[in-house]
């Protein structure tokens, strides 16, 4: 029975979109609500935090500490909304009186923890044989940093072992066993300036960066070539993507530093290290024949963040077809974009995606989840609160 201080889904994703914590910045207003709204309903919460204490993860359990539990997963921050061309408060639900409810993070995915905070009454109250663990994290916006140490933090707290990770990222409810992994960098080329005449004399920053891309772009094709691919992908194959260059001040000076910006996105079975590796064994050929030009050329690579790794969930697992049951969406999905599925699964649990809204509205101006995704991501938990009662 849901009490009558419970409050509806709605009204709990109201609240947590009226928090604007983006990823990357402290999250203590949006985690210390949640945690206030567990604790008033008789929810012991645990947290982890960043070093300096200002981002919090939590995470609870309810049911029996037992093995074998699910863990409902997702997190609390969001993308900016800086010059995007919004018709609403972005930081405000708005009902269009059509079935849609417009604001950041709606769909992306506070819909979804409203749907498991509005259930909790009902988790409590049922005879769960099996455990459902809530674990709200921050930064995946920012390359699913928070994640890990969530992660780490459940494995110590509980002396139990869940088996499962939903991750509740927006899929429409279809659920997805693949994702592909990803990890953003930064590569710097330090070369000598001078007279563009003197350019057999010099190293050019810009010349040397541009060897660099296309390195990346070969490195791509010959994965390519040589049969690294998985169909379940669009495209696909691991891509590697140069977004960004600067360098260089005049056309008559030799450029003495560039940057880069790029990004890898992995189909399982291809790793970050490996082209990381090659692309460094690379660089290191290219400083041994120019520094007897130059002896202070250098390229340096750094990470934006650490690679997340790709989730590769069989299309025979058992959590695949309990996600199956729930949602009686018998299709299953792989996505190109990264998500903490893969984090989940590399530390040992069985992990899906599977959540209320279409990705296709994430991350652009007028957001919206509509209300019919929200009452199916209710009903998903409910029958998952069934199944773990049975």
């Amino acid at each position: 029975m849901m009490t009558e201080s419970t409050l509806s889904a709605e009204a709990i994703l109201r609240k947590l979109v009226s928090f604007p914590v983006l990823g990357g910045e402290s999250n203590l207003p949006i985690a210390q609500w949640i945690r206030g709204y567990m604790n008033d309903l008789g929810v012991v919460s645990h947290t982890m935090t960043n070093d300096d204490h200002t981002k919090i993860g939590i995470h609870a359990r309810i049911g029996p500490p037992v093995d074998g539990g699910i863990i409902l997963s997702g997190h609390m921050d969001v993308v900016p909304v800086e010059g995007q061309d919004w018709d609403t408060n972005p930081f405000e639900v708005v009902d269009d009186g059509k079935g849609k409810l417009y604001g950041r993070g709606t769909c992306d995915m506070k819909g979804f923890l409203a749907c498991c905070l509005h259930l909790i009454p009902e988790m409590m109250e049922a005879n769960l044989k099996k455990p459902i663990y809530l674990a709200f994290s921050y930064d995946e916006e920012v390359g699913c940093q928070g994640a890990p140490a969530l992660i780490d933090d459940i494995g110590t707290t509980y002396a139990e072992k869940p088996k499962y990770a939903i991750i509740g990222e927006p899929t429409m409810m279809q659920p997805v066993i693949g994702q592909k992994g990803i990890c953003v960098l930064e590569t710097t080329v330090n070369g000598s300036a001078g007279h563009s005449s003197r350019i057999r004399q010099e190293v050019s920053a810009v010349h040397e960066a541009a060897r660099l891309i296309v390195w990346i772009e070969e490195k791509m094709n010959e994965l390519i070539q040589k049969g690294h691919l998985d169909d379940r992908f669009d495209p696909p194959h691991s891509s590697m993507h140069v977004g960004s260059v600067t360098g260089g001040i005049a056309p008559n000076v030799i450029a003495d530093q560039a940057t880069f910006e790029w990004d890898m996105r992995v189909i399982p079975g291809n790793t970050v290290d490996q082209i990381l590796d090659e692309f460094h064994q690379y660089c290191a050929e290219r400083e041994e024949k120019l520094k007897s030009i130059f002896p202070d050329f250098k390229i340096t690579t750094t990470m934006g963040h650490y690679p997340v790794p790709p989730l590769d969930t069989s299309a025979d697992s058992d959590i695949l077809k309990l996600v199956q049951k729930l949602t009686g969406n018998h299709r299953w999905e792989t996505v190109s974009y990264a998500a903490e599925a893969g984090q989940f699964s590399e530390a040992g649990y069985e992990s899906i995606i599977c959540g209320p809204g279409s990705i296709a509205q994430a991350h652009r101006a007028n957001e919206f989840l509509e209300k019919e995704q929200l009452q199916l991501g209710i009903a998903f938990v409910k029958n998952l609160i069934q199944e773990l009662s049975l």
